[in-house]
């Protein structure tokens, strides 16, 4: 057995043994009962927090870290992890499989999060804590939010009418729709090119990208279009050409159901979806598709974007341009990418996913370690981090150090909200101040469009109103007929465990078998049949069928 499929059936197996031995932990909290507080010197109530931090970040030492530790009298005592998707998922799930496992989760979606399964198990085998009786007495901004916003009330209490834990609520409009294309402009400008329109329109761009010498040194150094392991929409804009990809939990493990009318389905064993993979296919096959595309890490990707040689990146298939370029960089490089529209495929298909204002996985999970005076000190910072100013102490650290108040003449993203806050530039702003995306709890519209952003969207600090302008690109596109409404249907608690494994392995084989077919390992012509029918061999007819009992009774309003 090669060392690939040894670490594969180690993280199935961490995962499963995640949802089962958390559950056998002897603590008194699992029974409703508090674990007795220990306290610091100081007085502070010592709460240990599983979080992700990327290599600027020392969440121990942080600015916004220091700032609610004095406001809510709390010690953090930080277990971290990178920011690397798989090895946070498998940090995550060993500490609840040893037992071994924090009082507070606070996770960054896009990164790694809590599935609706993982929460419904961990609740019922008391690891995760009830909230609503905290939520009630010690947190009004999350009980207003509750109460006002279907969607995320819907998602946030489970059938049984607990809430063991809550996503973030971002009304991030650019994040929406997030299976964008960025093209160099200067280069289809160099090469006499318009942006493509539809899938063969993009061939020959990259065509044109990789032999026509675009970047005007010389040498054959262009690489088409790249992305990277973690932050790649690659399948989901280059599929909708062909058939609509919906959003999974993370950019890079696209989501299973669709809807068919009121008949829950998958776009992954459809003929629509073979020619898709068949069409990225011959795109990697001509070498207009990095293979590192598949394998390399974000730190990668950026090295590749920023090479002082020069540039050399074509495209990219990723949420915004500063994942795979250095924004404000010397030489204007990153400000040569702009927004490709969605394709048009050879049958007149052009789709683009939409994802609810929501994460579709929970990040503030509190355990049954934590010690009551623990949980309402964790419950008061989250309900601080859903008022503006706590977004602001959090997410942009301490005024005048990342973030400063308007100055006369200062506009507004949204020209008729009255500025709230500007973001200083980044080269302006020293590393370790801020909490960043994992205090994004609560991000309306009303805060987001009240930052101070100029007009001219090409500047760093235009850089918000050039992702906005952006996203009308995508906005319409989507097909809301097809959209399976995950973050609303909840399972039933008794099939939890089985859907959660289906789920781990249905995600498993597609992801690996889509890398298999684009990258040529498996032949999309003679091994198709034999891979779809492999689909059931893991549990595909069984998962739409539990899924489809629980949009029915979500339909009822039971």
């Amino acid at each position: 057995m090669n060392p690939r499929s040894v670490g594969k059936i180690v993280i199935a197996f961490t995962a499963a043994a995640a949802l089962t031995v958390a559950g056998c932990s002897s603590s008194n909290g699992s029974k409703g009962e508090a674990p007795k507080a220990e306290f610091g010197p100081d007085g502070k109530v010592i709460l240990d927090v599983f979080a992700q931090q990327d290599q600027d970040t020392d969440l121990n030492t942080n600015l916004a870290t220091k700032a609610m530790s004095d406001k809510f009298k709390i010690q953090f005592k930080f277990q971290t992890s990178s920011m690397d998707a798989a090895a946070s998922k498998e940090k995550r799930q060993i500490s609840l499989a040893s037992g071994d496992y924090p009082d507070l989760f606070m996770l960054i979606p896009y990164v790694d999060a809590f599935s609706k399964v993982e929460v419904q198990k961990l609740g019922k085998q008391g690891v995760a804590v009830p909230l609503e009786d905290l939520i009630k007495e010690h947190a009004p901004n999350v009980q207003k939010l509750l109460d006002s916003n279907k969607i995320f009330r819907e998602m946030s209490v489970a059938p049984d009418g607990h809430i063991y834990a809550l996503p973030q609520a971002a009304d991030c409009y650019h994040c929406s729709y997030p299976d964008k294309l960025w093209i160099n402009s200067t280069w289809l400008k160099n090469l006499g090119l318009q942006q493509p329109k539809t899938t063969e329109d993009l061939r020959t761009v990259l065509r044109a990208f990789k032999t026509q010498d675009p970047n005007r040194n010389g040498k054959a150094d262009e690489i088409p279009m790249t992305t990277d392991l973690r932050n790649s929409n690659l399948i989901g804009y280059l599929m909708g050409g062909f058939a609509y990809a919906p959003v999974g939990a993370t950019p890079a493990v696209r989501g299973l159901l669709t809807l068919d009318g009121d008949k829950v389905t998958t776009p992954v064993d459809k003929p629509e979806w073979r020619d898709g993979l068949r069409y990225i296919n011959s795109l990697y096959k001509e070498g207009l598709i990095d293979p590192g595309s598949f394998t390399q890490p974000g730190d990668a990707l950026q090295a590749i974007g920023n090479n002082p040689k020069g540039v050399q990146i074509g495209s990219s298939p990723v949420l915004h341009p500063g994942i795979f370029v250095t924004l404000g960089s010397k030489d204007g490089r990153d400000k040569q990418y702009d927004a490709v529209p969605p394709l048009t495929g050879p049958t007149g298909k052009s789709y683009t996913a939409l994802s609810e204002p929501t994460s579709t996985g929970y990040s503030f999970l509190l355990t049954n370690k934590a010690s009551k005076e623990g949980r309402i000190a964790a419950i008061k910072l989250l309900d601080h981090m859903f008022t503006d100013a706590g977004k602001l102490e959090t997410w942009s650290g301490p005024e005048n150090v990342w973030w400063v108040k308007p100055a006369p003449g200062d506009v507004a993203l949204d020209a008729n909200t009255t500025p709230m806050y500007k973001s200083k530039p980044e080269a302006e702003v020293p590393k370790n101040v801020r909490w960043a995306a994992m205090a994004t709890y609560n991000f309306n519209t009303a805060f987001r469009n009240a930052q101070v952003v100029p007009k001219d969207i090409y500047s760093e600090e235009g850089y918000e109103r050039r992702l906005f302008e952006a996203t009308k690109l995508y906005e319409g596109r989507e097909d809301k007929a097809k959209i399976y409404p995950e973050e609303s249907v909840w399972v039933d608690s008794s099939v939890v465990n089985e859907l959660a494994t289906m789920k781990t392995n249905l995600d498993s084989y597609v992801t690996q078998g889509q890398l298999a077919f684009i990258t040529g390992s498996k032949n999309i012509d003679t091994e198709w049949d034999a891979w779809v029918k492999g689909l059931d061999g893991v549990g595909l007819k069984r998962y739409l069928e539990l899924n489809q009992q629980a949009y029915d009774k979500h339909k009822s309003g039971k």
